[in-house]
């Protein structure tokens, strides 16, 4: 059995869990904190398609949940699935947000290490994102 190597990043951001995951579970607010996607999303026909750097990705969340589950599949343009396990968890009264970056093969140290970056950007956007909007 093989197993891809993983990083967990993580994110405290001071607000509720609910709070957190209904704005990062809505499609329409993923330009404003995920770089990957900032060129804009639309709904058709029951799809939420992206612009990104490497042309038009599909984005597909887990169904909405109780529990703070933020997965969500991106289909690349050449058909390509990428499974990204998310959560929203409570830490005291704010919340702790963890993204999970599998090591897919193929993936240089360099890939790596600059997806890994994107990430921690992107999760810090979210954050002052939301710790600056009116509570």
């Amino acid at each position: 059995m093989s197993l891809w190597s993983v990083k967990h990043l993580t994110i405290s951001i001071a607000r509720p869990p609910a709070e957190v995951y209904a704005y990062a579970v809505d499609p329409r607010h993923l330009p404003a904190w995920a770089s990957g996607l900032a060129g804009g999303i639309r709904e058709v026909d029951g799809t939420w398609r992206a612009d990104s750097p490497m042309g038009e990705v599909r984005v597909a969340f887990a169904l909405r949940n109780a529990l703070g589950v933020l997965d969500h599949d991106v289909t690349l343009p050449d058909g390509t699935t990428v499974h990204n396990p998310m959560r929203v968890m409570a830490n005291a009264e704010g919340s702790e947000v963890v993204f999970t970056l599998f090591r897919l093969p193929g993936v240089t140290d360099a890939q790596l290490a600059a997806d890994a970056a994107t990430v921690v950007r992107d999760l810090q956007t979210l954050k002052h994102v939301l710790e600056r909007s009116p509570r």
